[in-house]
């Protein structure tokens, strides 16, 4: 039995979705399991371009199963439009092909409406949220008055349930928020013609996955968001509301410690970014940041596949890079966008922190309040060669080799690739010793 993980080692849009494609290749089963249309895998293929929110990255190769796993929150509307997107680009997309959970509970407008009311009330706190009703979904969840595609099972039951929860949902938003009601009936009509559509789809995934491990086949999990957004190990509270490190795989497909995984693969740009707010000791402002952001004009330039909003953008920080690999037990890493750096002279890496005369090299306590920490960076000599057509570590210029040596250093976990531009092809992999 092969479980591959592949999980963001940064705040998410680490490019997690082109190393997904590459690896569904080999997968049997492809499956996500955490999160909902707040995250976002965008794959180039050819001249297409497909961004996906919920569905796995992985499902875009013909002779893999997707799964939508118990630890998400899934958005019908969204989920519909995608599939619709892969169909008319020639993918199929039926229920022999995709199953959803029966545990992974649905978004509705009243939680989109929730989050947007919540972060509006939040004023100059503001976290950042995507507003796509994500948290409020997950709160549901553990209040145990959540709404699950089980539900969905049951016609009648599910539209009384429908009414019952924006009942419950226009109170806050009038009492709380001062905003205005959504409309009771016309909502649940709409999501009960969407559990029509469901239906063939639900399942027991976790047994879907279990079965293929046991058969031997490869099941690739996808994480989305990134380590430093997981909900009890980021920049709490500038966080999401699930797990997407490695160990939240295996809840979030329902998968017991037995199937521990073969391959835990970190994904990491060569630089950091992070959209919304939240710390970021290593960010940079000006002319570097434009230089290492992009204009946008690309759809792999540093603006929010979900929110389209600019990323922040700054320097590899070592120290989260480590905190990473030991929250997830990453066994290699995968480096994306490494060609962004060519031209540069010199390319700091922070190593270090620094706080009132001492020098850390891992985190006191957790990454939450990163504050009273200035960097320590090491400047590394950059590279002027354009790297888009480099296939083979060789093809590599010295000091970009020497650049991709010094995260091993730093993270202590051996780089088996690096993506030295958005196409499928334009991947560097190392050769083994």
């Amino acid at each position: 039995m092969t479980l591959e993980i592949v999980v963001g080692t940064q705040w998410g849009d680490e490019g997690k979705g082109r190393i997904v494609d590459l690896l569904a290749a080999e997968a049997a089963v492809v499956a996500r399991y955490n999160g909902g249309d707040n995250a976002g895998h965008t794959v180039k293929v050819g001249n297409q371009t497909f961004k996906l929110h919920l569905l796995p990255a992985g499902l875009i190769h013909p002779h893999a199963f997707g799964v939508l796993g118990n630890g998400m929150v899934v958005n019908p509307t969204s989920l519909q439009k995608e599939m619709e997107m892969l169909r008319a680009a020639g993918i199929e997309v039926n229920p022999q092909r995709m199953m959803i959970s029966y545990a992974a509970h649905l978004i509705t407008p009243g939680h989109k409406a929730l989050d947007v009311a919540q972060e509006l009330a939040r004023g100059a706190g503001q976290i950042g949220t995507t507003g796509r009703g994500i948290g409020p979904a997950y709160t549901d969840k553990a209040a145990r008055r959540g709404l699950r595609l089980l539900d969905m099972l049951d016609p009648q039951g599910f539209r009384q349930k429908m009414r019952e929860h924006i009942r419950s949902v226009n109170m806050q938003l009038q009492v709380i928020y001062q905003a205005e009601p959504l409309e009771v009936e016309a909502t649940a009509a709409e999501f009960e013609d969407f559990a029509v559509m469901l239906k063939p789809y639900i399942g027991d995934a976790g047994a879907k996955v279990a079965a293929a491990l046991a058969a031997g086949q490869v099941v690739l999990a996808e994480g989305a968001q990134g380590t430093l957004l997981d909900l009890d190990q980021g920049t709490y509270p500038f966080v999401t509301s699930s797990s997407p490190t490695a160990p939240g795989a295996l809840t979030g497909l329902g998968l017991g410690m037995q199937r521990e995984a073969a391959r835990v693969i970190g994904v990491t740009k060569s630089f950091q970014t992070r959209v919304g707010a939240g710390p970021f000791p290593t960010e940079v402002q000006g002319k570097a940041a434009e230089r290492l952001r992009g204009t946008g004009a690309n759809p792999w330039d540093e603006f929010g596949t979900t929110t389209g909003r600019p990323r922040r953008v700054g320097w590899l920080d070592g120290v989260l890079l480590r905190y990473a690999v030991r929250i997830n037990g990453l066994t290699e890493l995968m480096v994306t966008k490494l060609d962004v750096l060519s031209g540069l002279k010199t390319i700091p890496i922070c190593i270090a922190y620094h706080s009132q005369g001492h020098e850390y090299k891992e985190l006191p306590l957790g990454p939450a309040d990163l504050s009273p920490f200035e960097p320590v960076y090491a400047e590394l000599p950059g590279w002027q060669e354009d790297l888009t057509g480099a296939r083979n570590w060789s093809d590599l210029p010295r000091n970009a080799q020497g650049y991709l040596d010094k995260i091993t250093e730093i993270s202590g976990v051996q780089i088996s690739l690096a993506s030295v531009g958005p196409e499928r092809d334009q991947i560097v992999k190392r050769e083994k010793n």
